[in-house]
C-alpha cells in the first residue's frame, strides 16, 4: 500500500492527481503543515508515504523515478519526497518539527514549500534521502502562472516515454549489448511491462532458454548446434531485456536480485556442459576444455570483483594508468576497442553461439580460452599497473570484503592467527608472495607426480599453511587484491589436474560439477557484499571446509581411492557442497534482509 498526501491545495485543472493513481498512490489531500503531520501519522508505519507539493509541475517518470523506486528508503526531486518503512519514522519527525515551526498564515494553510523543506531537515538529520538524475525530465514548483506556464511547455517538449526508453538501457555497455540488441530490447521490455511481465519472469525464461540450448548441444548433431546457437542468442536478448524491464518499470527486487546475480553464470556454464556431452556422442572428450574454459572464466570475474572492492572506497585512488584510461575515453573509438578487447558477455556469447553453429565444441572451447587469456593478461596488467603507481589508502571495509572474498576456512583460519604477530613485521608483499607459492608448489606438484602422488598431499598441507600466512594480517596492500584470484586459480586448477590424471570416464565431469558448486559459493559472497550485508556466515564457510581445506580433501581421496572411487568421491562431494551453499543461499536471498543489487555495468 503506498499513501500520497498533497500537502495544499490542488491547483484547478492539474493532472497531478491522476499522475500519482497512475503510479499507485491513494491520494490524499492536506490542508496545510499540521493537517499534513496529522496525516502522516495516521499511515501505519509499515507503508510507502510520499508526499507531494500541490504546484508540481512535471514528468509522469521523474514521479516514478522520485517515488516508486524500492531501492532506496528515502528519495526526492524538488516538490516530491517519498519515504519507505525504514525511513518513515525520520520522515514523521520531520514533518511534525517543521509544522510546529510554521507561522500561521499563508504557509500554513497551503503548505507551500513544505515538501522541499522535509527533504532538508530529512538529509541534515542523517537520514540519505536519494536524488535521482533526471536528465531532460522536468520536476518543479512553479511560483506563479507565468512560470507554470512555462513549465508546462517544457515537459510537453520532451518526450517522456523516450526517455523512459533510453533510461531503461545501462549507462555502460559493452559494443554487441549497445549496438545490436539494446536497440530493440527496450522495446521487448516495454511490451512486457504493458502485458504485467516482471523481471524475474524473463530472467527464468533466459534460463530456461539457455538450458534449452545446452539441451540442443548436448545431442552432438549439427542440427542441435545451429538450434543450440540461435536459442543462446535468444537467451541473452532475454537476459538484457529482465534488466530493462526492471528499470522502465522500477521493479528491483530481493528475489530479482539473487536470480540476476546467480543465473548468467548457471546458463554459461550449463551450456559449456552441453557442447562437452555433444562432443562426448560423437566421439571427442573436450571435459578438460570445458572445466578449463569455466575455471579461467570464474578467476577473470574473481580479480574484477577483488579489484574493485579493494578500490572503490580507496583514498588517494589516483595514478598516471588511470588518468591515461580517462584521456583515451575522450576518445570514442577506444572506448569501445578496450569495451571489446576485454570479452564481456555478449561478445562472448555472440562467439559461442556462432561457432557453436559453424564449427564443433573443440574449436568453441579453444576459441574461448585463447581469447578469455588474452582478455584476463589485458585488465590484469592494467589492473597491476594501476596499483602499483596509486598511492591508495584502502579502508578496513575493503580489508574485510577480500578477507571474506578469500574464503579461508578453519585451517588456514588457525594458522593465521598463530603467524599474525610475526607477519606484521615483514614486507608488505608477503600476502601475495605466500598465495602464489603455495599455489603455485600444489598446481605443479599436481600437474608433475601424477594421480595419487602422496607429495601431492604434502603440497596441499604446504598450501593450507601458505594461506594462513596470507591473510594472517589485513589486506590492504597494493596488490593484495591478487590474493582471492590466486587462490580460486590454485583450488580449481587443483581438482581439474587430479580430475584429469584420473583417466576415468566421469571424473572430469564429476570436477566440473564440484567447481561449479564451489563458484556458485563465491558469486553468492560477491553479491551478499556487494549488497552491503557482509559474507556468508562462517559456519557455512567452515561446513564446506574452505578453499585449503577442499584442496586438502581432493589430494587426500586422490592419495587412499583408486581412480574410479575417487571419480565416486568427487560427485558426492560436489552434490554435498551444492546442497549446502544452495540451501543457505535461498534462504538468504529470499529472506527480508537480502539487499536488492542490480549491476549497472556489464561484467567481463
Amino acid at each position: 500500500m503506498s499513501t500520497a498526501i498533497l500537502t495544499g491545495t490542488p491547483v484547478p485543472g492539474s493532472p497531478l492527481e491522476g499522475d500519482l493513481r497512475s503510479l499507485g498512490f491513494d491520494v490524499r489531500v492536506a490542508g496545510g503543515p499540521e493537517h499534513t503531520a496529522a496525516l502522516v501519522t495516521a499511515v501505519p508505519a509499515g507503508e510507502r508515504i510520499a508526499l507531494v507539493d500541490p504546484r508540481f509541475v512535471g514528468h509522469v517518470h521523474a514521479l516514478r523515478l522520485a517515488l516508486t523506486d524500492p531501492r532506496f528508503p528515502a528519495a526526492a526531486v524538488t516538490g516530491a519526497l517519498t519515504a519507505q518503512p525504514a525511513a518513515r519514522a525520520a520522515l514523521d519527525t520531520a514533518v511534525r518539527t517543521i509544522a510546529a515551526t510554521v507561522p500561521a498564515g499563508a504557509a500554513a494553510v497551503t503548505g507551500d514549500g513544505l515538501v522541499d523543506d522535509v527533504a532538508t531537515a530529512l538529509e541534515d538529520a542523517g537520514t540519505t534521502v536519494h536524488h535521482p538524475d533526471l536528465g531532460s525530465l522536468v520536476a518543479e514548483v512553479p511560483a506563479g502562472a507565468q512560470d507554470r506556464h512555462r513549465a508546462r511547455a517544457a515537459v510537453e517538449a520532451v518526450d517522456d516515454e523516450a526517455v523512459r526508453l533510453r533510461s531503461a538501457v545501462k549507462a555502460r555497455d559493452g559494443f554487441f549489448t549497445t549496438f545490436c540488441v539494446s536497440p530493440y530490447s527496450r522495446y521487448i521490455a516495454r511490451w512486457c511491462a504493458r502485458r504485467g511481465l516482471t523481471p524475474n519472469q524473463v530472467t527464468t525464461a533466459s534460463l530456461l532458454t539457455a538450458l534449452i540450448a545446452a539441451g540442443c548441444a548436448a545431442t552432438g548433431t549439427r542440427l542441435g548446434f545451429v538450434a543450440a546457437g540461435l536459442l543462446l542468442l535468444v537467451s541473452f536478448v532475454l537476459d538484457c531485456t529482465d534488466g530493462q524491464l526492471a528499470r522502465y518499470s522500477l521493479q528491483y527486487s530481493t528475489m530479482g536480485a539473487w536470480l540476476d546475480a546467480t543465473f548468467d553464470r548457471a546458463k554459461e556454464y550449463a551450456y559449456y556442459a552441453g557442447l562437452a556431452l555433444g562432443a562426448a556422442r560423437g566421439g571427442d572428450d573436450v571435459w578438460a576444455l570445458a572445466l578449463g574454459a569455466m575455471v579461467l572464466q570464474t578467476c577473470r570475474h574473481v580479480v574484477d570483483f577483488s579489484f574493485n572492492e579493494a578500490n572503490h572506497d580507496a583514498t588517494a585512488n589516483t595514478s598516471p594508468t588511470a588518468a591515461l584510461s580517462s584521456k583515451l575515453d575522450s576518445v570514442g573509438w577506444t572506448v569501445w576497442v578496450r569495451r571489446m578487447i576485454v570479452l564481456p558477455i555478449g561478445e562472448r556469447w555472440a562467439m559461442i553461439a556462432v561457432l557453436t553453429a559453424v564449427t564443433t565444441p573443440r574449436i568453441v572451447f579453444w576459441a574461448l580460452l585463447v581469447g578469455c587469456s588474452l582478455a584476463a593478461c589485458y585488465t590484469t596488467a592494467g589492473r597491476v599497473l594501476r596499483s602499483l603507481t596509486r598511492r591508495a589508502h584502502r579502508t578496513d571495509r575493503a580489508a574485510q570484503a577480500l578477507a571474506d572474498l578469500a574464503d579461508s576456512g578453519p585451517l588456514a583460519a588457525q594458522v593465521a592467527r598463530a603467524a599474525a604477530q610475526p607477519v606484521r613485521s615483514l614486507p608488505g608483499l608477503i600476502p601475495l608472495a605466500a598465495a602464489v607459492t603455495g599455489a603455485a608448489a600444489v598446481l605443479a606438484t599436481a600437474g608433475f607426480t601424477g594421480f595419487g602422488s602422496v607429495w601431492t598431499v604434502v603440497a596441499a598441507a604446504v598450501y593450507a599453511v601458505t594461506s594462513g600466512i596470507a591473510v594472517a594480517r589485513p589486506l590492504k596492500g597494493a596488490l593484495d587484491w591478487l590474493v582471492p584470484p590466486v587462490f580460486r586459480a590454485a583450488e580449481y586448477g587443483t581438482v581439474m589436474i587430479l580430475a584429469a590424471h584420473a583417466e576415468v570416464n566421469g571424473a572430469l565431469p564429476a570436477a566440473f560439477g564440484l567447481v561449479a558448486a564451489v563458484a556458485y559459493h563465491h558469486y553468492d559472497t560477491v553479491y551478499r557484499i556487494r549488497g552491503g550485508t557482509g559474507a556468508p556466515p562462517h559456519w557455512l564457510v567452515r561446513a564446506i571446509g574452505g578453499h585449503e581445506g577442499r584442496v586438502l580433501a581432493v589430494a587426500l581421496l586422490a592419495f587412499l581411492l583408486n581412480n574410479t572411487d575417487f571419480t565416486i568421491a568427487l560427485t558426492v562431494i560436489a552434490v554435498a557442497v551444492a546442497l549446502v551453499v544452495l540451501a543457505e543461499s535461498i534462504r538468504f536471498w529470499v529472506s527480508s534482509g537480502a539487499p536488492a543489487v542490480h549491476d549497472e555495468g556489464e561484467p567481463a
